[in-house]
C-alpha cells in the first residue's frame, strides 16, 4: 500500500464537502519532517482558510471532523495555526510491514493507469569514445526507464547512436590516407583510443588548423551521405568495430536497451519530413535555406541547409515520426544535457505545429548539469584531455579494491572474502560508487567529480548503502554460524509476525514502507535524487535500529523472529532501490 495515496484519499472526502476541486490542496498532505509531529502532516488548512475567508485553525477542527482515518491513524492533533498532525497505528504499521515482508513488490501498487514512455538517453557519437560526459544522460536514463517499468508503466529504452555524421567523414579521411596512419601509429593514440578514435582526433585536429582538410572532410561524409560504394563499406566497418566498444561498456555498467537506432536509420526519411512541413506550410525557405519560423523566436529551427544537407533537427523530427507510428507512446523523454535546452524547444513546438494530434504527447527535455573537477571547470585529465568512460570505470574500481583490501584484512578473525570475491565486490562497489554519486545530485546542477567522496563508508554514497545491505546480510550469516550444525538460518519466508516495540522499530518499518512514496517523487519531475535521498534515510534508521535492538540477541525467540523479518524487509527495499539505480548489492563487504 501506498500510505500516502491512502491519506489522499481520505482527505479528499472530508474536503470535497468544503471546496468544489480539492485536488490542488491535497499536496499539502506529506509525510512529516520531523517525527515529534508526527508521521505525516496536512498543512491544507491554511490556504483553504484564506480562500474561505476562515481562520486557518477552525478550517482544521472542520476537516479533522470530517475526516475518517479510523484504523488507520491515531486521532489526529491539530498544532500551531492549523496544522494537522497524524501518527499512523502502530499495530497497522505491524500489519503493513508483515505484509510488505512477504510481497514480491515490498507493497508498491502498480500504478492505476500505466502509460507508454520512451525514455531517450546515451546517445554517443558512435566514431568516438565514450567519455565523462556520457555518465550523466546514460545513468539517468537508465534509473528513469527501471523506475517507470518497476511502477507499472511501459518504458522502452532508445539509444539514438550518432552514426551518420562528419565524424564519420573524419575517419574515412583519415583511412584512406596511409600519411596519416602511420603517424598516428607512431603517435600511441591508437593504443588507448582504438585505432578509429585516434584517426578521429588526429584529423579533427588537423580540420582546425587547414580549411583545406575541413573541405576534403565534408567531401568524405557528403559521398558517404550519397551512397558511395567505398564509404559506405568503410562506415560499416567502422561503425561495426566501434558499436562493439560502445556495448563493452554498456555491460561494464549494466545497461541495456530495447531500442538502438542510429541516425543512418532515418537518413532516407529526412527528404520527407522536409518536403512535408514545406507543403503544410510550416516551413518555408529562407536564405537558401529551408526553416520552421516559431512564434516569438528570432532565428529560425533549420531542418536544410543552403546546400542541401540535413541537420539534427531534421532528424529529430523523423524519429519522432517513427516513435509516434511503432509506439504510440504517451511521452517521449530526452535525457540530454541543458545546452540542447533551446533544440528541444523548438523541436517540440515544431512536432506539435506539424501533427496537433501529437499535442496530447508529454515531450519532456529531461536536462542536467555537468560533471566538474576538483577546479570547478569541466572534467578532465592534467593534460586537458577528456577523460574516457572506460579508464573512469577501471580507476574507480582500482580504488574500491584498495577499500575492500583494506576492510577485509582489518576483520577481527581475519580476511573473509577471496581473492576473486574482492575482485568482484570491487566491481560492484566502484562502478555502484559512480553512478550513485551522479544520482544523489540535482540533476539539473553541476557537481564535483571525487573518488574519495564517492567511495566513502559514511554519508549519502552507494558504498553506504551497499555496506548497510552487507550488515543486514551478516546478521543472517553471523546466526548461521552460531547455529552450526543444529539448524539453518535463512532469510524468513511465509506469512511473518512483526512486532515494532522500540521506537527505533516503528522508525524502520515506517521508512521501508514508503518505498512506493519515494517512487512517486522520482516521476513527478524525473528526479533521481528523490530515491536516493529516501534509501539515505532508510540506511541511517537501519543503522538507529542496529544499535538498539539486539537481533540475534533478542531477549526472546518470539523477538528474534521479528527483528529478522524486519531486516529481511530492509535489505529487500535496499536491494530493490539500488536496482532501481542500476547498483548491485553485495552480501559481504
Amino acid at each position: 500500500m501506498n500510505i500516502l495515496h491512502e491519506l489522499h484519499r481520505r482527505f479528499a472526502a472530508a474536503l470535497s464537502g468544503m471546496v468544489d476541486s480539492p485536488a490542488d490542496l491535497l499536496s499539502q498532505v506529506r509525510a512529516s519532517q520531523d517525527p515529534k509531529f508526527g508521521d505525516y502532516q496536512a498543512n491544507c488548512a491554511m490556504p483553504l482558510g484564506k480562500r474561505l475567508g476562515k481562520p486557518p485553525r477552525e478550517i482544521a477542527k472542520e476537516i479533522v471532523a470530517r475526516l475518517d482515518v479510523a484504523g488507520l491513524c491515531e486521532p489526529p492533533e491539530i498544532a500551531g495555526p492549523g496544522f494537522i498532525n497524524l501518527r499512523l497505528k502502530t499495530d497497522w504499521l505491524e500489519q503493513q510491514a508483515a505484509a510488505a515482508s512477504v510481497d514480491a513488490r515490498l507493497g508498491v501498487p502498480m500504478v492505476e493507469k500505466p502509460h507508454t514512455y520512451i525514455v531517450d538517453y546515451s546517445a554517443p557519437n558512435v566514431a568516438k569514445p565514450m567519455h565523462v560526459g556520457h555518465i550523466r544522460s546514460t545513468v539517468i536514463g537508465d534509473c528513469l526507464y527501471r523506475t517507470l517499468n518497476f511502477a507499472g508503466h511501459k518504458a522502452i529504452s532508445d539509444n539514438h547512436l550518432g552514426d551518420w555524421g562528419t565524424q564519420f567523414g573524419m575517419i574515412i579521411y583519415g583511412y584512406k590516407s596511409q600519411e596519416i596512419r602511420d603517424k598516428v601509429k607512431a603517435s600511441g593514440a591508437a593504443e588507448k583510443l582504438g585505432e578509429f578514435g585516434a584517426l578521429y582526433a588526429f584529423v579533427n585536429r588537423l580540420g582546425e588548423e587547414n580549411p583545406k582538410i575541413r573541405e576534403a572532410v565534408l567531401s568524405e561524409t557528403a559521398k558517404l551521405h550519397g551512397g558511395d560504394e567505398e564509404n559506405l563499406r568503410l562506415w560499416n566497418e567502422i561503425r561495426q568495430q566501434c558499436e562493439s566498444d560502445i556495448e563493452r561498456i554498456y555491460k561494464r555498467l549494466g545497461v541495456k536497451f530495447d531500442e538502438q537506432l542510429g541516425e543512418s536509420f532515418y537518413h532516407d526519411r529526412l527528404a520527407a519530413v522536409v518536403d512535408n512541413l514545406v507543403n503544410k506550410g510550416i516551413a518555408r525557405e529562407s536564405d537558401g535555406a529551408i526553416g520552421v519560423f516559431l512564434d516569438g523566436y528570432e532565428t529560425p529551427f533549420l531542418i536544410r541547409k543552403q546546400d542541401g544537407a540535413f541537420l539534427y533537427a531534421t532528424t529529430d523530427l523523423a524519429t519522432i515520426a517513427y516513435r509516434m507510428d511503432r509506439w504510440h507512446p504517451d511521452a517521449i523523454l530526452y535525457v540530454v544535457d541543458h545546452r540542447q535546452s533551446l533544440h528541444f524547444v523548438q523541436l517540440f513546438a515544431t512536432a506539435r505545429k506539424w501533427h496537433p494530434e501529437w499535442s496530447s504527447v508529454e515531450f519532456k527535455h529531461i536536462s542536467f548539469g555537468t560533471v566538474l573537477g576538483k577546479d570547478g571547470k569541466p572534467f578532465k585529465t592534467r593534460s586537458g584531455e577528456t577523460i574516457g568512460l572506460d579508464d573512469l570505470l577501471g580507476l574507480a574500481e582500482v580504488k574500491a579494491l584498495g577499500i575492500v583490501k583494506e576492510n577485509d584484512d582489518a576483520k577481527p578473525n581475519g580476511p573473509e572474502l577471496t581473492k576473486t570475491e574482492r575482485i568482484d565486490v570491487a566491481r560492484k562497489v566502484g562502478i555502484g560508487a559512480i553512478k550513485y554519486a551522479d544520482l544523489s545530485q540535482s540533476r539539473t546542477t553541476d557537481y564535483v567529480f571525487d573518488y574519495d567522496k564517492m567511495l566513502a563508508m559514511n554519508g549519502n554514497t552507494a558504498t553506504y548503502m551497499q555496506y548497510a545491505h552487507a550488515r543486514v546480510r551478516g546478521i543472517f550469516i553471523k546466526g548461521q554460524k552460531q547455529l552450526g550444525d543444529s539448524g539453518e538460518m535463512a532469510r524468513p519466508a511465509g506469512p511473518q509476525t512483526i512486532s515494532l516495540l522500540h521506537p527505533a522499530e516503528r522508525a524502520l518499518a515506517l521508512a521501508a514502507l514508503q518505498l512506493s512514496e519515494a517512487i512517486d517523487l522520482v516521476l513527478a519531475d524525473y528526479r533521481p535524487n528523490q530515491l536516493t535521498s529516501y534509501l539515505f534515510e532508510l540506511a541511517n534508521r537501519f543503522s538507529t535500529f542496529y544499535e538498539n535492538c539486539p537481533v540475534l540477541k533478542a531477549e526472546t525467540p518470539e523477538l528474534l523472529q521479528s527483528r529478522l523479518a524486519l531486516c529481511d524487509l530492509t535489505a529487500k527495499v535496499l536491494r530493490q532501490g539500488l536496482e532501481l539505480l542500476g547498483i548491485e548489492v553485495v552480501e559481504r563487504m
